[in-house]
């Protein structure tokens, strides 16, 4: 399996895919069964655990933020935190992330290894401590996370437009889990290559493999996740959501439908806007514990 700095195209067609949630049903596993559990522990959070769990599965699977890279993700959950009368009337102590803000803020290749090489430069309690949490998250769900295989007809979907375009893996997820699970599920050599979050954000991933190589019209992304409807349009590609607990039908309507449109010329404009529309409704902006 090729990296994306090796990628080169071969085909008229390029297809960008999401993996965490919208390929492989992980994505609830992963932030409720290894990123909360090891937020409430790392942090000390254990006083307010059930609003910790609530507002993480808000910021990261059911909102507009679903899908964003776990460092800004932290700080979203422990911004919203704060707000919530609930935590402050308990007198919890929440973490310092301000320096964890700074990096973000000033850093596009949001993964491990960068980070890492930041908290020894710029040593820090409240760094250090972010990087024991994303240590023991990797460190979790590679000891774990087992038989968790693709959506039924994502493996259809995949095994097809791998035969009819240049298909590469785009995620914010470290790219050794990411060649880990395709390659489980025997999967890996449908698409071309694999660029995770060392590699830079989803936008730079397609803007590096598309650059000069295909037309506008003949660039999708599959999404779940508003970051990956953002990565497609500043690429001026196309895009097809895989709608958040309605997987199964996204695969089929795109196995069925959508990829043969794509492959036509006759998915832009009203078709495509009608699927982006039905994703938008199902991502929230405000937190349900606002409307109570």
């Amino acid at each position: 399996m090729n990296s994306l700095d090796k990628f080169k195209p071969e085909k008229d067609f390029f297809i960008g895919i999401d993996s965490d949630g919208c390929v492989f049903d992980t994505m609830e596993v992963k932030h409720k069964e290894f990123f909360c559990p090891n937020t409430v522990k790392y942090f000390g959070l254990f006083a307010i655990a059930k609003y910790v769990r609530e507002t993480w599965d808000f910021v990261n699977l059911y909102s507009v933020t679903r899908g964003t890279n776990r460092f800004p993700a932290l700080i979203r959950v422990i911004d919203l935190l704060a707000q919530r009368p609930e935590v402050a009337e308990r007198g919890v102590t929440l973490p310092d992330v301000e320096p964890l803000r700074k990096w973000v803020a000033g850093e596009n290749r949001l993964g491990n290894p960068v980070f890492r090489e930041y908290v020894r430069a710029n040593p820090d309690p409240a760094l250090e401590r972010v990087l024991q949490w994303t240590m023991a998250v990797n460190e979790d769900i590679a000891k774990w996370l087992r038989d968790t295989p693709p959506f039924p007809h994502a493996r259809k979907a995949i095994e097809r437009l791998g035969r009819v375009a240049d298909a590469i893996v785009v995620s914010q997820t470290p790219l050794e889990a990411l060649a880990r699970e395709w390659k489980e599920h025997e999967i890996d050599g449908c698409v071309k290559a694999i660029a995770g979050q060392e590699q830079g954000t989803k936008s730079e991933h397609i803007a590096i493999a598309v650059a000069g190589r295909y037309p506008p019209e003949k660039i999708l992304m599959i999404g779940d996740a508003p970051g990956d409807l953002r990565a497609a349009i500043d690429n001026g590609a196309l895009f097809f959501p895989v709608i958040p607990g309605d997987e199964d039908s996204s695969w089929k309507l795109f196995l069925d439908e959508a990829l043969d449109r794509f492959l036509t010329g006759t998915y832009r404009g009203e078709y495509q806007e009608s699927l982006i529309e039905a994703f938008s409704r199902s991502l929230p902006e405000k937190p349900p514990w606002k409307h109570r």
